[in-house]
């Protein structure tokens, strides 16, 4: 019996699935295959399919699984960072001339990766505010054959119905692509409402603890899945057998993690929409979003970022960050511990001057699993 068929609910799957005893010494976590090559019984014999570790890996095949698993997908590939696996992915799906449609608002990386990558071998690339789907089939054209989605987005926390989405997307015969990773399919499954590929950045919550940098891609197709292996195996970028092992422990937890995560966010907006430094503040758990309603529909919970902005403007905002104390100020998200950061001169300084530059005011906070009123009195003591 498949792993994937142990459960239909995702705490027991997150365990499970592809975790498999060890079949020599019965240990419960799978070993840390830390090989590059493996001994073949004869010329093409191979063992379970391993021959070398860039095509297959049998730590990175447990993940795989894993992560296929918990997205509800056929196909879970697992790569060295989470823009490995976007490179990956565009370079299987597009050919020059071709054309994708990216959201107004996007991790700096990816828009990177399209204005400065992708662009210089033909691919064209529109912007356009996926909260709206009217929008999104507005910027479509003939040549389009990806549209891509983060919801929530990062840094603005905007909200795209992916349903909606998808349907724009199958009209227009292109692919939709869904950054999961604010998200994680704890809390959102992209495919069940109609996405093709789900996109993460394993660093981030799935990993959960700050110590690793993965990415992954998972598919409900088949034979798409066959393609993105091909060029995953033509290109390498793939995930180390000891990075495997990270996250994939680090699933485990993934559901009691974004539990207390959506839990400590949710009394950090609150807490700020009443303070009077702050002008506003951006999270889709607030009734006042104007994403709430979908993502009360599409999402488990609403997760544990935050973005705010702050009174004052970006010297202010800064001001905050340097401030903050449990809070500690640093890139990247999703782990334990709380982070803050200020987008416009951090994670988002290669979108100034774009369509995707955010406020200088912008302050974006990932709420770790601390205590609540530590965290509060955090924030409390940076606004001053």
């Amino acid at each position: 019996m498949s792993d994937r068929h142990i459960s239909q609910h995702f705490e027991t799957l997150a365990i499970h699935a592809g975790n498999t005893a060890d079949p020599l010494t019965g240990a419960v976590v799978p070993p840390i295959y830390q090989v590059s090559t493996y001994k073949q019984d004869g010329v093409g014999g191979l063992r379970g399919g391993y021959e070398y570790s860039r095509s297959a890996n049998p730590t990175r095949t447990a993940l795989e699984e894993n992560l296929a698993a918990l997205e509800g997908g056929r196909r879970g590939l697992a790569f060295a960072s989470g823009l490995a696996a976007e490179d990956c992915l565009l370079r299987t799906l597009l050919s020059p001339g071709d054309h994708v449609v990216i959201p107004n608002d996007a991790y700096g990386g990816t828009f990177r990766l399209f204005a400065k990558v992708v662009a210089r071998w033909g691919v064209e690339w529109s912007v356009a505010d996926t909260s709206d789907p009217a929008a999104v089939r507005a910027a479509v054209t003939p040549k389009t054959k990806v549209i891509w989605v983060e919801t929530p987005s990062n840094p603005l926390l905007g909200i795209t119905d992916i349903a909606a989405v998808a349907q724009v997307a199958r009209d227009a015969g292109a692919r939709l692509v869904v950054d999961n990773t604010f998200a994680t399919p704890y809390l959102q499954q992209p495919l069940a409402l109609g996405a093709d590929i789900v996109v993460h950045s394993l660093t981030k919550y799935m990993g959960g603890h700050s110590d690793v940098v993965g990415g992954a891609l998972v598919t409900a197709d088949a034979g798409l899945g066959e393609e993105l292996a091909f060029h995953q195996n033509a290109m390498g970028a793939v995930a180390g057998p000891f990075d495997s092992w990270l996250v994939l422990r680090g699933t485990k937890t993934l559901s009691v993690r974004m539990d207390r995560h959506s839990e400590n966010a949710a009394k950090v907006a609150d807490m700020l929409t009443r303070h009077a430094r702050v002008s506003s503040v951006l999270y889709p758990g607030l009734p006042e979003h104007p994403g709430h309603e979908v993502a009360a529909k599409q999402m488990k919970s609403f997760g544990g970022m935050v973005s705010f902005r702050v009174e004052g403007g970006e010297e202010a905002a800064v001001e905050v960050c340097d401030r903050a104390r449990i809070f500690t100020l640093g890139e990247s998200l999703g782990g334990v511990e709380s982070l803050i950061e200020h987008p416009g001169r951090m994670t988002h300084a290669s979108v100034a001057g774009s369509a995707l530059e955010v406020p200088g005011d912008l302050v974006r906070l990932s709420v770790g699993i601390e205590n609540a009123e530590d965290l509060l009195e955090d924030l409390q003591q940076a606004l001053g």
